[in-house]
């Protein structure tokens, strides 16, 4: 197969930032994608109709002349979240979900929540309304490896919340085990699962051995080479309740440097590239509309996108770096040559 032609896909999992990085990096996601879920994970959180609002509009004003995109937006799930404020935004169709950080967990999640009985009241209002939660899945115990934090979250946090509060819908974010791959199978409708792009390349391995990689250094990080291939059977399959969720998460290299340097890969340049390749490989490019455009759609219960991409097996071209006022962003590198492009 030479091309291949898709519904336009959307990204369930976005990073956006605000001022100068969101009008530098805003292009390269309009570009290939017709919505996204964006995160709230600002400084300040974004935890109000109101503030979502605004950063809507400010996204809105940022997108440049003749692109097309529709940012989806949540709020910020913190202990002192108004419950009737996340219904009236609901209500006005304002955002589609709320996203759960346990506190400390990755970028400007101080506010996140450290203890979960404070939040039942909004979880069983969103439960009520058919609201999803968004959830990044790992604890943050200082006595848990970080390479079992994901696993054990869905034990003590996950499980019981979704048992204590029948109907919630939830997403598990960028899952990163055959763990999360495996609970998420044995759930029933009302749970979903994103993958993201480097998660699908990258294992630990290529953080650590021959020297740290900080541009590899994300959160979930990256785990051993079996719960990789986990992730790449589960994206390929088909199946509905697995869809793309790139967290692309742009730092300038400055802060990437840092000897404790922010976690995140900027993936949204060169996504659609690496996926074409990587369910090639895997003999499932029949699939990767299913993963990209069609159910991330089912889950949020909104429309498939009516326009169309097309990849062509040809080498793709998307710059190494980016500039933006506050400093130059490094492109996710998958490790080897792309041989498609988005025409």
């Amino acid at each position: 197969m030479t091309s291949l032609t898709i519904a336009r896909p959307d990204d369930w999992h976005l990073h956006l930032r605000d001022g100068a990085m969101m009008r530098a990096v805003l292009p390269h996601t309009a570009q290939h994608f017709a919505r996204a879920i964006i995160m709230p994970n600002l400084v300040p959180p974004v935890v109000r109709g109101d503030q979502a609002r605004a950063y809507r509009d400010r996204i809105l004003a940022a997108l440049p002349g003749g692109m097309a995109f529709e940012p989806l937006m949540t709020l910020y799930l913190t202990e002192d979240t108004d419950p009737e404020d996340v219904a009236a935004a609901h209500a006005s169709g304002l955002i589609k979900a709320v996203k759960l950080y346990p506190a400390g967990a990755t970028t400007n999640s101080a506010s996140g929540v450290a203890n979960f009985d404070n939040v039942r009241a909004t979880l069983d209002r969103m439960a009520e309304i058919g609201l999803p939660l968004c959830v990044h899945g790992e604890v943050t115990d200082a006595d848990i490896d970080i390479f079992d934090r994901e696993a054990v979250f869905i034990d003590r946090v996950l499980d019981p919340i979704r048992r204590a509060t029948p109907g919630l819908r939830v997403v598990m974010e960028h899952i990163t085990t055959s763990n999360a791959v495996e609970y998420a199978r044995a759930q029933d409708d009302s749970l979903g699962a994103t993958i993201t792009t480097h998660h699908l390349v990258i294992n630990r391995n290529h953080i650590l051995a021959g020297g740290i990689k900080p541009h590899y250094y994300c959160l979930p990080v990256a785990k051993r080479e079996e719960h990789r291939l986990a992730l790449r059977a589960a994206a390929t399959s088909g199946e509905v309740r697995f869809f793309l969720g790139t967290d692309s998460a742009p730092h300038t290299d400055a802060n990437k440097l840092l000897p404790c340097g922010c976690a995140g890969c900027f993936t949204a340049p060169n996504t659609m590239a690496i996926l074409a390749q990587v369910f090639e490989q895997d003999a499932a490019l029949d699939r990767l509309e299913a993963f990209a455009s069609r159910n991330g759609p089912a889950f949020y219960r909104l429309p498939v996108n009516s326009d169309t991409i097309t990849l062509t097996k040809s080498a793709p071209n998307y710059p190494v770096q980016i500039d933006t006022e506050d400093g130059p962003v490094t492109v996710f590198d998958p490790g080897f040559d792309l041989e498609w492009s988005v025409c």
